[in-house]
């Protein structure tokens, strides 16, 4: 494996990279601002992503989108992950639930939902995390729906489901099998925003940024059968399956923002004096970039080993948890080191170091906080050493 992105990459990726550092990220203070500037701001971004041919590019061409196969994405989906903004102007915000719809939808599903999210018509969201019981253990989940006549009726309690408020739909997860095992007692069911019941409580900041994370009552909500997703009982297989590649999208798009903070550190060290000499001739100074190099460096290679797993036709679940957690903290690592390389006026919003770091520390924490990840590998490799085998890492 290499580092270097492929030649057959590199004419879509730079287009991208360009995409992103020349109009996304100048449009960032409009875009941050919100109200009817932002959204003119952001639909003539989409606009001119569909006419340069780079709109949802990781979408499978037979949705209509650009077909790149699962390890090239990462080459691509690291200069998408610059901004917080890129998935939404160059239309990526939809794949995970695209591929959930792709691999479970029915043929009506499909036409309502799966078609419009492709073209940027309409938004999703995936309702799982519940305030009254630890998302660790999804087990434990209290929503539930009951099949009457030929409709199911949901009640429940849901928070931080991302992007509520904007969707035409909520993935909903919710207990349908009462006598069933845990693991197959769940099941995804299809809930238009706009059903009586379904209320939306409130947006809760994070950290500071309303990131339309949104908790949600589910009242004697009512919607037809056939909005039940795949087959009963199977909600686990398939938020797993929906899961899996969207930790490894955002490890993707983390090496992005470490980038871009890199590339803000190291131009500050060298534009910055401090008693007689730029900052950059301090050795202190240069033990930041040191760190921050390896620890860039380590998480694109497992970020791309997981990748290249998971194109094999593997779950990759070490892989995956392994880069969730690595990833998360790098990035966390270096976004602080450049705001503390800028100081003071890191602190505030003359950088965009300061909104960066907020959403990094949230990413040790969704989709699944890093104590579960590290449980999970160590209790899988220390499997295959009680089974009578050994972690190769040569041959692995």
């Amino acid at each position: 494996m290499s580092f270097a992105v492929p030649d057959s990459v590199r004419p879509v990726r730079d287009a991208v990279h360009a995409f992103m550092t020349e109009r996304v990220e100048p449009a960032e203070p409009v875009l941050h601002a919100g109200g009817p500037q932002a959204g003119a701001a952001l639909e003539e971004l989409r606009a001119q992503a569909r006419k340069e041919g780079l709109w949802a590019l990781g979408h499978p061409r037979e949705l209509g989108g650009g077909g790149l196969p699962f390890l090239d994405y990462v080459y691509v989906n690291e200069v998408q992950g610059r901004s917080e903004y890129g998935q939404l102007a160059l239309g990526t915000y939809t794949l995970q639930d695209s591929l959930m719809l792709h691999e479970h939808a029915s043929p009506g599903q499909r036409e309502r939902y799966l078609e419009p999210l492709v073209r940027g018509d309409i938004s999703p969201s995936f309702a799982m995390t519940e305030p009254a019981v630890s998302s660790s253990d999804p087990t434990q989940i209290t929503t539930a729906a009951v099949l009457d006549g030929d409709e199911w009726v949901i009640n429940g309690h849901k928070w931080f489901t991302t992007g509520a408020s904007r969707a035409a739909y909520t993935t909903v997860m919710c207990r349908t099998e009462q006598d069933a095992p845990p693991h197959l007692a769940f099941s995804m069911i299809l809930v238009p925003t706009d059903t009586p019941g379904y209320r939306i409580v409130r947006e809760t900041p994070v950290l500071g940024l309303d990131g339309a994370h949104c908790e949600v009552r589910y009242e004697d909500v009512r919607v037809p059968a056939a909005n039940l997703l795949g087959e009963r009982g199977q909600g686990f297989v398939i938020a797993q399956k929906r899961l899996g590649p969207g930790r490894i999208f955002h490890c993707m798009r983390w090496l992005g923002q470490a980038q871009r903070a890199f590339d803000l550190m190291c131009r500050r060290l060298h534009e910055r004096r401090a008693f007689g000499e730029p900052l950059a001739a301090k050795q202190l100074m240069r033990q930041h970039v040191f760190d921050s190099y390896t620890e860039i460096q380590s998480a694109r290679l497992l970020t791309l080993r997981a990748a290249e797993t998971i194109d094999a036709g593997s779950q990759a679940r070490v892989e995956i948890g392994a880069i969730k957690v690595v990833g998360a903290r790098m990035l966390h690592n270096v976004i602080d080191r450049a705001i503390q390389v800028y100081g003071a006026a890191g602190l505030t919003p003359d950088t965009p170091l300061e909104r960066m770091y907020r959403h990094a520390r949230a990413g040790r924490i969704y989709d699944g906080p890093d104590e579960v990840h590290i449980d999970s590998v160590g209790r899988r490799i220390l499997g295959v050493y009680a089974a009578g085998g050994t972690w190769e890492f040569g041959l692995r």
